[in-house]
């Protein structure tokens, strides 16, 4: 346990911002930094491919269907490689390994992130929509102004979920030279070269942390919406034994007597 605590103290600037400012920007940094704009450049092409998929026009169901199928039956290994050798060829020049990941992340995260927001808007009545439609909104208007705001807001939970499925795929970044932490626990090994069980058990720690601290967040918003969904809170029963109120009595009419 002391070699654990001697590796962190020494190669904890490593683990946090990689060889940066001497280098390029790595570590855990690299790592949140490739996961939120993974999952935020991703959020778009996420509502774009549910809506097509729930679209009524064939001609944009059918091409968003294979291409969620496809992307969600195949490994994120195999999407990192057909991105990092079809990427170049399609702009004309070499790419970074983190522009690589990132693009992958894209693809990857928006065709699940789509299933999360078809899910969220069929879950919601369709007295919703036909509402909307009675009251003259076009199929766009009617998704776009009346369901996927609410659909959206009760996909938060869902959706910080996936974003702490996507810290942990950054992981394989690092078979394109990525240089976020999986990246700078394996230049510790290479270093030491006597103590694997211990860097990558700091590996694995550092993961659980940031990832069960997210968990936890994700539980907190999913009980407020639930809360939110409920309206007031319900009056609390009355505990036994405790008498209930009553109403004043009110007094007997008096009565006059005949002498």
């Amino acid at each position: 346990m002391y070699s654990v605590y001697e590796i962190l103290r020494d190669n904890w600037l490593l683990l946090l911002v990689g060889q940066y400012p001497s280098g390029p920007l790595g570590g855990i940094v690299a790592t949140l930094i490739l996961s939120v704009l993974g999952i935020v450049l991703a959020f778009p092409l996420s509502v774009l491919l549910a809506l097509a998929r729930l679209s009524p026009w064939r001609l944009l169901r059918w091409p968003a269907t294979v291409l969620v199928y496809v992307v969600r039956g195949v490994p994120l290994l195999m999407v990192i490689l057909w991105v990092y050798f079809l990427v170049p060829i399609l702009i004309g020049r070499e790419v970074s390994g983190f522009t690589t990941m990132l693009c992958t992340l894209v693809i990857y995260e928006g065709a699940y992130l789509s299933e999360v927001v078809r899910a969220g808007i069929l879950s919601l009545p369709k007295g919703q929509s036909e509402a909307a439609r009675a009251l003259s909104h076009s199929h766009l208007g009617t998704m776009w102004f009346v369901i996927l705001p609410q659909a959206l807001y009760n996909m938060l939970p869902s959706m910080l979920s996936q974003f702490i499925s996507t810290i942990k795929e950054t992981t394989l970044g690092y078979v394109i030279n990525v240089q976020e932490l999986t990246f700078a626990a394996n230049q510790i090994n290479n270093q030491l070269l006597t103590k694997p069980f211990q860097v990558f058990f700091i590996l694995a720690l550092t993961y659980y942390v940031v990832c069960f601290s997210l968990t936890q967040l994700a539980q907190w918003l999913e009980r407020r919406i639930a809360h939110k969904r409920l309206g007031a809170t319900p009056v609390k029963p009355a505990e036994e034994g405790a008498s209930l109120p009553t109403s004043p009595a009110t007094p007997a009419p008096t009565v006059a007597t005949l002498p």
